[in-house]
């Protein structure tokens, strides 16, 4: 197969000439309990020429080929990357030379742990995709999950979804021939701004609705937005242990909605709605923020960000998008900021929307990661 180099972002790749077909690339998905759709997963089959299997207890709604197995689980009250779960039986999920690749998510999580073994039995390469950005991160240090970790340490490639992340996993002590920075991808065409700009000071929070994403910060904030903008409304959407406070304080004030729980196509009809889009993270004992998704489709949609300092957020977070301190006054004067000038978010909009397509376009993106994989083929 003919090959050209190519760069994209930081990171140097091989692929394809354009004009030669892509070779088809078999990977098999070793999927994390309530996997969320339309990420990782997705952005692996959607790679050109990838032909993709999950593997999981239930399907995540992603378009490929589903596996059904069982996880062993000690415990809900840890999830995603931390779930103390793993894979009852994985002898039968395919047979060796049938896939070229079994990839999962996150270094420690135990699937990932998992896919080790399996990948050799198969005859398979290894590849963990990673958003990783805090090598102290405690759970680096339980058996469990160093176990894992140990074993991630073999795979032959290390998809790095923000650029922190491979400095997180130089730090752990991975080789940097292992690792590709290949940026997330956006569906531009998906979240992109309203033919009218909203005129309306309307703010949006579209996140869990967790202490961690800061849904109190942003009430608590918003008697003060309203005190300057006082036509200022909040729209707020998710689920999640706060949703009795936010019910709470949209009874007590009408300028605050609460609309629920919303689909990625459902996301992008409100976003269009928006003067604004804030969340408030802050850190806990075992997470940080690592980017933020909503934040590129807000910004993709022409909508300013306001959020706090928090992780790694600033990689999603571009100007003219602004951090501020986590405080409720910073968090207030920057949502008044952009609510009281329509003029300023008409100026903004399109300067928004041209740093996320050509950090984020999504074709790019994709061929990114197919090159990643094929860098190591």
């Amino acid at each position: 197969m003919l090959r050209s180099a190519v760069v994209v972002g930081a990171a140097c790749y091989e692929r394809a000439v354009p004009g030669q077909p892509d070779p088809v690339l078999d990977l098999l998905w070793l999927t994390l309990p309530e996997s969320r759709p339309g990420r990782e997963l997705d952005w692996l089959a959607s790679m050109p020429g990838a032909r993709v299997r999950a593997v999981g207890e239930r399907p995540t709604g992603d378009d490929v080929a589903f596996v059904a197995r069982r996880y062993r689980r000690l415990t809900r009250r840890f999830v995603e990357a931390g779930a103390l779960a793993w894979f009852r039986d994985l002898g039968s999920v395919a047979q060796p030379g049938e896939v070229g690749w079994v990839a999962s998510l996150e270094l420690c999580a135990l699937v990932t742990g998992q896919a080790a073994p399996l990948a050799r039995r198969l005859g398979a390469r290894q590849a963990v995709l990673t958003w990783g950005n805090d090598p102290r991160n405690p759970l680096y240090r339980l058996p469990p999950y160093r176990q894992a970790l140990g074993r991630a340490r073999g795979a032959d490639l290390v998809v790095c979804l923000i650029e922190a992340a491979r400095d997180h996993c130089l730090d752990l002590g991975f080789a940097p021939e292992q690792l590709a920075v290949v940026l997330p991808p956006l569906d531009v065409e998906r979240f992109r701004p309203p033919e009218v700009p909203v005129a309306e000071p309307v703010a949006g929070f579209v996140s869990p609705l967790a202490p961690n994403k800061g849904i109190d910060r942003v009430l608590d904030a918003w008697p003060l937005v309203r005190r300057r903008v006082p036509e200022a409304r909040l729209l707020v959407a998710g689920r999640g242990p706060l949703e009795g406070l936010v019910r709470e304080r949209a009874a007590e004030d009408p300028s605050i909605e609460l609309v629920g729980s919303l689909t990625g196509d459902e996301v992008a009809r409100l976003l269009g709605r928006l003067a604004v889009f804030v969340t408030a993270p802050r850190p806990t004992a075992v997470w940080n923020e690592q980017f933020g998704l909503a934040y590129v489709e807000a910004m993709a949609t022409g909508v300013p960000v306001v959020t706090t300092v928090c992780g790694t957020n600033h990689e999603a977070v571009l100007p003219p998008s602004i951090r501020v301190p986590d405080e409720v006054g910073a968090l207030a004067d920057g949502l008044v900021h952009f609510l009281d000038d329509p003029a300023l978010r008409r100026r903004l909009a399109p300067q928004l929307r041209a740093a996320v397509v050509e950090r984020f376009e999504r074709r790019q993106q994709l061929a990114a990661l197919r090159a990643a994989f094929d860098a190591v083929s």
